[in-house]
């Protein structure tokens, strides 16, 4: 198939390009600039929509700027939205523009959906939660899920903690942990749901490929943890000491309102629908994803 990317130079982007050309696809990726992008060879960048007569036959939209990028404000909140609905808007204008329309849009979300809900169990049908993560993302898939009437098969890929190197969230955890000076975030309690970046990219492929998938899928591992398991996981893998916590109260002040919604409190999301569908996961259980992430 031909396949159009957005957010293909992200982490989540650079490991996907690669899968869907090893897979036969033919890949686009959509980017503000061609001329310094880094793309593997034989990956088409392009700046504008327009600039394509006709649909390519799979969309897979990524395009968002990091929420733990940098500390929330008003300005970034907006670059946060824009970053992902105007995006996702702009490739609904596409649709109506081409002859035909793709075949299938897989557009990413977040499993801050569900917002912060202590111990329960989350699956797809779970309602969304409070806060603007949650807020946000609803209105992400609002706009993704407008495609279906436009003749497109729509699944959006509600995305956990993503674990691979170099980048993501493991990338910003390693150097403290390397240090011996990690440990868990104010309780410790709150739970973490982690995918393999391989696995997100494997779902992600099916879900392009598979015409009976549609609709949410929770892209996170079976097997979700504490923080503190988390934590003492990352150390043995390491081989170092994780026992120093960070106080709630620091990440406050260190980082504002993003520390209750995506450090102090979590989600136990489960990926209920993709295990439905036959999907295997490779690294099910933290221990397995740590260890072939940092080998």
């Amino acid at each position: 198939m031909n396949v159009l990317v957005t957010g293909g130079t992200g982490f989540i982007g650079t490991a996907l390009l690669p899968a869907l050309q090893a897979a036969g696809h033919t890949v686009t990726v959509l980017t503000r600039n061609t001329r310094q992008v880094r793309l593997p060879s034989g990956v088409k960048p392009i700046e504008r929509l327009d600039t394509l007569a006709t649909a390519p036959d799979a969309l897979i939209n990524l395009a968002g700027e990091n929420l733990g990028g940098r500390r929330w404000s008003v300005r970034s909140k907006q670059l946060f939205v824009d970053s992902r609905i105007g995006t996702t808007t702009r490739l609904l204008d596409a649709i109506k523009r081409w002859p035909t329309p793709p075949k299938v849009l897989v557009s990413g979300s977040a499993i801050g959906r569900y917002g912060p809900r202590g111990d329960e169990v989350l699956t797809e049908t779970s309602a969304p939660g409070d806060g603007f993560a949650a807020e946000l993302c609803a209105k992400w898939e609002a706009v993704a899920n407008a495609a279906e009437t436009l003749g497109v098969r729509v699944a959006c890929v509600r995305i956990g903690i993503v674990l691979g190197l170099p980048g993501g969230a493991l990338g910003q955890m390693l150097p403290p942990f390397k240090l011996g000076l990690g440990g868990p975030l104010g309780s410790g309690q709150q739970w973490m749901s982690w995918v393999h970046r391989d696995d997100l990219v494997a779902l992600m492929l099916r879900l392009v490929e598979d015409d009976n998938l549609r609709g949410a899928f929770n892209g996170t591992a079976p097997e979700p943890a504490r923080n503190t398991d988390f934590t003492r996981a990352l150390g043995r893998a390491l081989k170092r000491p994780a026992i120093l916590p960070m106080p709630g109260f620091v990440l406050r002040t260190l980082v504002g309102e993003m520390a209750d919604e995506l450090l102090l409190q979590g989600q136990q999301v489960r990926p209920e629908r993709a295990l439905a569908a036959g999907f295997t996961f490779r690294y099910p259980t933290l221990d397995t994803a740590l260890a072939e992430v940092l080998k």
